[in-house]
């Protein structure tokens, strides 16, 4: 698919043998422009009507009055040829544009030189069709060098990848080409090198720089069983990776087609541009018509000429034709590098208007962890220590978070010995000559105790909020208990509240009990809650506020949440860094941080506004100019030629690219 603006470059080259890529139609017009200036300066020197303005003589010799037309001729033809076969393109197409406008402007000056010379009327106009060619190929230049810098995102995350990997042998390692990697292989990934294909940490451990990939500015801790993926790079020590996806299987090959994707998707901004400028086409050749026409009518068949010119000139739509595709390409790219891959552009367009963003809660507002919250004992670190000792070769998610905490402590965990896991009840392990049992109330129940009234009204308020309580006996006693709750990421608080100060409701959707999707909601100051909620009715929940009236963006893991994400006006999948091809979702996060939709928000309000601002000027341009050309205002000695028309148009791009670049100025709260 192509990008609206790679359409324009490819109706450009059609036919001038340089259809290749982008890079080769810069390089294209770059030479073209400096070859036809070259040529058009004897032209320029040479004009009657140069030498009367600055009043002096240009030196004759036999054949000098041969060099504006010869040269002339030549700079329509080579510098012109872009222009010519782009229009032939867009007319056989019947989708007229800037292309066959330029093509029709540089035509009818060449014809009305080429009657000139043949002495058919006194009209100088050589000079001002050398200029005319030199202008438009500078101006396609600079247009075409702003929008590859924009889209440089592409190229930039393919510089990401190593050009070769240390792979491991039975030898030791040896140096391969990344291209020779395959799934299985093992690499050492050595500090300040970058990792060279997905796969997981196999042995050690260290800081990895993943911003270019996720957004997140900061290094983050990669450790054994931990996932990495191509482009990170190891920051502090080596890592051993086993690679398991390479070439078009990796995150960042994903994250390089959804930018490509994302600036080839098809825009209603660009859809409005596109209908603007096949307006412009046909207003062009009527006020061009009128003009001639009316001049002829008036007996001045020079102005007549010189008028229609100008028209077809100052009605080139290359301002119109830079507006929207320049400001899709900065978006996109500037999105990219914060972590946030666009998909869909119409799913950017539309998060301007989002009245309601529902978040799903586990894995999204939070982490999806449990993390120890409240330890209650008569000596809470002595406590904490045995049942960290007795969880310690337990692999359930709620010993680990256990174990984390007395680490975090700094807590002297004693080594325990007979290990046993009960099903359904919880461990038991022997640790400094006493049985420690760890479990929630069915190991209670089991045991024919109850917890002293002490621990179990202190864990009664925890229950509430629909923390997991697990409590902690020795040698058959109850000695305390432990409460343990997902744990809420910090970065959702802020973006509820940056939301919030959007004047955006916030939601959140939970499968979880009513008690801890209030306790999430009370912390975070969610407006609406959804909980108890199967994964397959989440997409009736969406539905239900889209019948309120209500634009909806939706945010989920992408996996569970698919349904509500297609049905949803905005799907956003969240945490998808190593499966970043979610068809359910328009954008992903490649970061689980939710203040990337407050990004969103905020790069979709810009981008629209530049589009607009874009567009009325371009339009409104050629609306207040046409009139200008056309000789409308001749009787008040206000007239344009066609060479300063040139200069206007490109002034009006200028205008647009610079104005596009001020997308740069938003700041995105990604990382």
């Amino acid at each position: 698919m192509q990008t609206p603006h790679e359409h324009e470059e490819h109706r450009a080259g059609q036919g001038s043998g340089h259809g290749a890529g982008h890079g080769d139609h810069i390089a294209m017009f770059r030479e073209r422009f400096w070859w036809s200036l070259a040529l058009s300066l004897p032209v320029i020197l040479y004009s009657h009507m140069i030498q009367e303005w600055f009043g002096y003589s240009a030196p004759h010799f036999s054949g000098s009055d041969l060099i504006a037309p010869g040269l002339g001729t030549v700079v329509f033809a080579y510098g012109g040829w872009p222009f010519l076969t782009g229009g032939v393109a867009e007319a056989r197409a019947r989708r007229p544009g800037m292309m066959l406008l330029i093509a029709m402007a540089i035509s009818v000056a060449f014809a009305a030189s080429i009657a000139s010379a043949l002495d058919l009327f006194d009209m100088d106009l050589w000079w001002e069709l050398a200029l005319l060619i030199d202008i438009m190929l500078l101006g396609h230049w600079m247009e075409m060098r702003a929008v590859g810098q924009a889209r440089g995102a592409l190229s930039a995350l393919a510089e990401l990848l190593p050009d070769e990997a240390d792979r491991v042998t039975e030898d030791g390692t040896e140096t391969v080409s990344i291209g020779e990697l395959v799934p299985g292989d093992l690499v050492v990934v050595r500090p300040g090198a970058r990792v060279p294909a997905d796969g997981l940490v196999e042995s050690g451990a260290g800081e990895l720089d993943e911003s270019m990939v996720t957004g997140e500015s900061r290094p983050v801790r990669r450790q054994e069983g931990d996932r990495v993926v191509a482009g990170t790079v190891a920051t502090d020590s080596a890592i051993r990776v086993r690679i398991d996806a390479v070439g078009e299987d990796t995150a960042l090959a994903g994250i390089q087609r959804l930018v490509a994707e994302a600036q080839s998707s098809n825009s209603r901004a660009q859809a409005l541009a596109d209908r603007a400028a096949a307006l412009l086409f046909y207003v062009a050749v009527a006020a061009a018509a009128i003009t001639f026409v009316s001049w002829m009518a008036l007996g001045q068949t020079a102005d007549a000429t010189l008028r229609t010119v100008t028209v077809l000139v100052i009605a080139c739509p290359h301002a119109l034709g830079l507006a929207i595709p320049l400001v899709i390409a900065i978006s996109t790219s500037l999105s990219a590098r914060n972590g946030i891959l666009i998909k869909d552009r119409l799913a950017l367009e539309r998060m301007r208007s989002v009245d309601v963003v529902l978040f799903d809660k586990t894995g999204t507002l939070t982490r999806g962890e449990h993390v120890v919250t409240d330890v209650i004992a008569d000596d809470p670190d002595a406590m904490l220590a045995l049942a960290a000792a007795a969880e310690a070769d337990s692999e359930h998610p709620l010993a680990r978070a256990i174990v984390t905490e007395a680490n975090g402590r700094g807590l002297q965990v004693p080594a325990a010995t007979r290990f046993l896991a009960m099903t359904g009840r919880g461990i038991e392990a022997e640790v400094d000559g006493s049985t420690i049992a760890v479990g929630g109330p069915a190991l209670l129940r089991e045991s024919g105790v109850e917890a002293p009234a002490t621990i179990a009204g202190a864990t009664a308020s925890a229950r509430e909020r629909g923390a997991a309580v697990l409590y902690v006996l020795r040698d058959g006693q109850v000695i305390g208990a432990i409460a343990l709750e997902d744990d809420v990421r910090a970065e959702s608080r802020a973006a509820i509240e940056r939301l919030h100060e959007r004047g955006i409701r916030v939601a959140m959707i939970t499968g979880d009990a009513k008690q801890v999707a209030d306790a999430v909601a009370a912390d975070l100051l969610i407006d609406d809650v959804f909980a108890e909620v199967l994964p397959e009715d989440k997409d009736k929940k969406v539905a239900d506020l889209q019948r309120d009236g209500l634009i909806v963006a939706m945010v989920g893991d992408g996996v569970n949440d698919a349904p509500a994400l297609a049905r949803a006006d905005v799907g956003i999948a969240i945490g998808a860094g190593t499966d970043v091809a979610v068809e359910s979702a328009g954008i992903v996060l490649a970061a689980n941080d939710p203040r990337a939709v407050v990004s969103l928000i905020d790069l979709s309000r810009a981008s629209y506004r530049k589009m607009l601002q874009n567009l009325v000027w371009a339009a409104g341009y050629n609306v207040v100019a046409i009139p200008v050309a056309a000789g409308a205002f001749a009787w008040a000695g206000v007239v344009l030629a066609p060479a300063l028309g040139a200069v206007l148009m490109s002034v009006s791009t200028i205008v647009v690219a610079l104005n596009a670049q001020l997308l740069r100025r938003v700041k995105l709260h990604a990382s």
